[in-house]
């Protein structure tokens, strides 16, 4: 299942950006930004929004693009939080 797998290596780089945090990395910038958590509720906020409004002008190529940010940094926010795909992959499952 290759989806599966990207996930799984995006999360990967997360997590490993959340421990080394090289000082090049937004990743890393946003484990220690001075908002805290509250830079990637922002991001996702604002996402969200783009998201939306590339739905509604029916702009597949940025859907797409809109939506990878969007599960990029709820990733982020997982990590913040101490969880991993697993809690992820078993809410979904639960809602099958």
């Amino acid at each position: 299942m290759a989806d599966a797998d990207v996930l799984d290596e995006v999360f990967e780089v997360i997590e490993n950006r959340k421990e080394t945090l090289p000082e090049d990395s937004y990743t890393a910038s946003l484990f220690t930004h001075e908002k805290g958590e509250n830079a990637v509720l922002e991001k996702l906020g604002e996402e969200m929004t783009e998201l939306v409004l590339a739905a509604k002008d029916d702009d597949h190529e940025e859907i797409a693009h809109e939506s990878a940010d969007i599960v990029y940094h709820m990733l982020v926010l997982l990590s913040m939080k101490g969880m991993d795909l697993s809690d992820l992959r078993t809410e979904l499952e639960d809602r099958r």
